[in-house]
């Protein structure tokens, strides 16, 4: 599956909306790259439920994932929960509760 079928089946128009935002931010190419990624991944966790749908929890989970189930390094955590919270803030409009999750 292709992050394009990733976000469209969660949300339709959801792809444009993240492109149009970062796009929006003046961020460059390989920002954007790696901003779908964790996005993408983040919805595939959780079963491509509508990404509106899911809380603070569901971000605290799937970085908990990344760090003890993945062992992912502290800057790939970094990657993911600036991501997340870009989506949550200039996407979807909400307020990303993030912060404290990938210190450790």
């Amino acid at each position: 599956m292709t992050i394009t079928e990733a976000l469209e089946q969660s949300q339709p128009g959801l792809m444009s909306r993240v492109t149009d935002a970062i796009r929006k931010q003046k961020l460059n190419q390989r920002s954007e790259q790696t901003y779908l990624h964790w996005i993408t991944r983040f919805v595939l966790f959780h079963d491509m439920k509508d990404p509106e749908t899911l809380e603070a929890d569901d971000q605290t989970a799937f970085l908990d994932y990344l760090r003890e189930g993945m062992r992912a390094s502290r800057a790939r955590l970094n990657q993911a929960r600036q991501a997340l919270g870009f989506f949550y803030e200039e996407v979807l409009n909400k307020h990303a509760s993030t912060a404290n999750t990938a210190a450790a």
